[in-house]
């Protein structure tokens, strides 16, 4: 699968980036992460720092965070 969520259950941007990916009937992976920053270590691997969500997306080698800007990434690219 080329498309990766990093997400924490029960974060609201996590949750709206995973409705904006099922709105666009876009397959992925979900990795649920910690809830603690400092055992995030394969976030802080993926995407250089531990905040969540971070999409991945092998294919056209994007990684990103910050649910406002996957968002609008999942809308123009993906959907």
């Amino acid at each position: 699968m080329s498309i990766t969520l990093y997400a924490l259950d029960g974060c609201p941007w996590c949750e709206k980036v995973h409705d904006a990916l099922q709105e666009a009937d876009v397959e992925y992976e979900t990795i649920w992460t910690e809830a603690l920053h400092s055992k995030r270590d394969e976030v802080a691997r993926v995407s250089g720092q531990r905040g969540v969500p971070v999409l991945v997306d092998e294919e056209r080698g994007v990684t990103m965070n910050e649910s406002a800007n996957i968002l609008e990434y999942v809308e123009r690219t993906l959907a």
